[in-house]
């Protein structure tokens, strides 16, 4: 009997040591970010210059879309605000360490960004930059708008709509950025089309909309014949609406500006602004992870990936294509 128990016994240990094991679940990724799968083949790293603003949204639906037709899984992560440069520097070296497989960013600062991006890259891992890039080749690739183009439509609208001639203001958002720097260059670039356009002293938001807000105030002050302004970023337009409404200066002092956040659709419906130079930040994000799963595969990358720019106004703000752009968060 005890013989015919320890063969018994023997056998069902080969039974179970022939068994798989019990699968376990995936894991998966930290609030806010694409889950992973079993079947998810690339972890890629998404920073944007900030989280608080309606286009950085967009640019995170565009980046979790193509992470989902290629199996991949956004790490998505940024700083607070869009000055707080060394808080991205450390957020990219930690993706450095964890041993991401691509990353994609869009650079608070053109220069300070530049020997981060070298160490990733020496590290093995491909970087594509979006929206705003550095004063360098080393990104394997540059997806974003034609920032001086985008620009100098704003002066050319402005020019148009105010006669050719008066005082018009800037309102930039952050001076070593690199679309921010593009944009002025570009807007005064236009300028110089209209000799009769003068250029009031540029004022800088921090990408914040109370300062721009405050600065509105502070140019309105300063310069009571004010036609126009250009406001070159959401929070900037944001602002700057805010202040010619509380002015009671809202339709008589020109407002044009870029972004097609939800408020700034509302302020071009009611006249507030006058015009928007739009972007397409989802294509911003879907071609940046696009594009950084070609670099991971070894496969050809554009060097510059252009993803347009339109002039938006109450004439054709209800054009279907209009439509779809500044709707694309929605996608």
């Amino acid at each position: 009997m005890k013989l015919l128990q320890l063969a018994l016994f023997a056998s069902l240990s080969m039974m179970l040591a022939g068994c798989p094991a019990k699968p376990t679940a995936p894991v998966t990724g930290a609030p806010g970010n694409t889950p992973a799968t079993s079947a998810a083949t690339f972890r890629i790293a998404v920073i944007p210059k900030g989280l608080g603003h309606d286009f950085w949204n967009k640019v995170r639906a565009g980046a979790e879309e193509a992470a989902a037709e290629q199996n991949a899984r956004v790490l998505w992560n940024g700083p607070a605000t869009e000055q707080d440069i060394a808080g991205q520097i450390s957020i990219l070296e930690g993706h450095v360490a964890d041993r991401v497989d691509a990353i994609v960013i869009a650079a608070c600062d053109a220069e300070a960004l530049i020997e981060p991006i070298r160490k990733a890259i020496e590290a093995g891992i491909p970087v594509i930059t979006i929206d705003s890039g550095v004063n360098s080749d080393l990104p394997q690739s540059l997806i974003a708008t034609d920032n001086e183009k985008g620009a100098a439509m704003a002066a050319d609208h402005i020019a148009e709509l105010i006669g050719g001639e008066g005082e018009v203001g800037l309102i930039a958002f952050l001076k070593g950025a690199k679309t921010s720097d593009l944009r002025e260059s570009g807007f005064k670039a236009g300028l110089k089309q209209h000799p009769g356009l003068k250029l009031v002293p540029v004022q800088y938001c921090n990408s914040q909309s109370d300062q721009a807000m405050n600065n509105t105030d502070a140019m309105l002050a300063a310069h009571p014949n004010l036609k126009a302004i250009f406001a070159s970023n959401e929070p900037a337009a944001i602002g700057a609406a805010q202040a010619l409404l509380i002015a009671g200066k809202a339709g008589k002092v020109v407002l044009v500006a870029f972004d097609a956040a939800p408020s700034e659709l509302q302020d071009l419906q009611a006249g507030t602004i006058q015009a928007l130079i739009v972007q397409d930040p989802h294509r911003m994000g879907y071609e940046g992870v696009a594009n950084a799963v070609r670099a991971i595969k070894g496969e050809k990358v554009e060097k510059r990936i252009d993803t347009g720019v339109v002039l938006v106004t109450q004439e054709n703000l209800d054009d279907p294509d209009i439509q779809k752009l500044v709707q694309a968060a929605s996608r």
